[in-house]
């Protein structure tokens, strides 16, 4: 992946406006961003782990972003930006570089959108193609609203938060300042929620809770976050969603977590704060996960989890033959443990486990 701008910027304008320890001359110009092994003489890349080092020496990269501990290195093989932590400086050089080149949103009412005219548009939103706004809603100073984008009743936007193009934010839900929800994202849609009877099938029970989302949130491509059933939905202050995650409703996800994408959370769950949970993971419904967990890929949580640490529950990857017969073997593991209890009885041993 590379970042191109069409025109260029100086080392020393990067180090002026991020800070860090230049190394080199503050005169050399930057054209685009790009990973080590791909930079050209007028790219700026940056190594944040120091096993990729080899990569260093290398490169062609015209600037590197590394940590005090490889100062040295870099300055041998040309200019540097030395920080204590190069990927979070890379990711601010991400921000500011596309502040620099991105085309600003007008601000505004596309001549094709429909916007009630109880709605509330602050100073600079925006409102795009085809996009709808419903009664009662308000859209903060500063927000956009993209193309066939769908505002509901009484929804309130956040100041500076952005809605790509196709999202759809449902009546009475709410997403604080600074957001970026992605395209065919879809908040505020009914929770899976039915009664099942022997004579009329499930029979429908309305959802009559909404999604507050906090600030600071990102939500991702085709990821769906369902209204609560009674109470709400509540997404905390700088939670990061990839795509294609499913939010049940009344779940709760708390400050600052994060979730890889195609995972999943069943009704009523409650997800402490600072939590990752890995791509493919499954969280079963009414549990409380505490704070500083982290799920590995796969896995399915079915019990909840009391205390911080890292968990997995996947069964490992191996050849089809070799996992049916281990498969095999798993369902014949109760069986087998009493065939040991009663051979260290026969064996004279007392102290067996509970």
């Amino acid at each position: 992946m590379s970042a191109e701008s069409p025109e260029a910027v100086s080392l020393g304008e990067i180090a002026a406006a991020l800070g860090g320890e230049l190394i080199g001359t503050p005169s050399l110009r930057i054209t685009r961003i790009a990973p080590l092994e791909a930079a050209t003489p007028d790219a700026i890349s940056f190594l944040a782990n120091p096993r990729y080092r080899q990569q260093l020496a290398g490169s062609a990269a015209g600037c590197v972003i590394v940590a005090p501990a490889l100062r040295d290195d870099a300055a041998a093989r040309g200019a540097a930006l030395v920080t204590p932590d190069p990927y979070l400086y890379f990711a601010r050089l991400t921000q500011w570089w596309a502040a620099r080149t991105r085309p600003v949103v007008a601000a505004g009412v596309h001549p094709s959108a429909v916007v009630d005219a109880s709605a509330r548009l602050g100073t600079g939103a925006s409102v795009g193609p085809l996009a709808v706004v419903e009664a009662g809603a308000s859209i903060g100073d500063g927000a956009v609203v993209g193309a066939q984008c769908f505002v509901g009743r009484n929804a309130r936007l956040g100041a500076g938060t952005r809605l790509h193009p196709r999202v759809t934010l449902g009546f009475d839900c709410t997403i604080g300042a600074r957001g970026i929800v992605h395209s065919g994202a879809v908040i505020g849609a009914d929770g899976f929620g039915f009664a099942p009877t022997k004579d009329q099938g499930y029979v429908k029970i309305e959802q009559l809770g909404a999604v507050r989302i906090g600030d600071d949130v990102e939500i991702g491509a085709n990821t769906c976050i369902d209204r609560g059933a009674l109470g709400d939905t509540v997404i905390e202050d700088g939670v990061k969603l990839d795509n294609l995650i499913q939010i049940a409703h009344n779940v709760h996800i708390g400050r600052g977590s994060a979730m890889a994408g195609c995972s999943a959370v069943a009704g009523s769950t409650r997800i402490g704060a600072r939590c990752t949970i890995g791509g493919g993971a499954g969280i079963l419904g009414h549990l409380t996960i505490a704070d500083d967990v982290h799920i590995s890929a796969q896995s399915t949580v079915s019990r909840s989890i009391a205390q911080p640490g890292t968990y997995t529950g996947f069964f490992p990857l191996d050849d089809n033959r070799n996992w049916e017969k281990n498969a095999v073997t798993l369902r014949q593991l109760h069986a087998l443990r009493e065939r040991i209890r009663a051979l260290e009885r026969r064996a004279g041993k007392t102290d067996e486990p509970a």
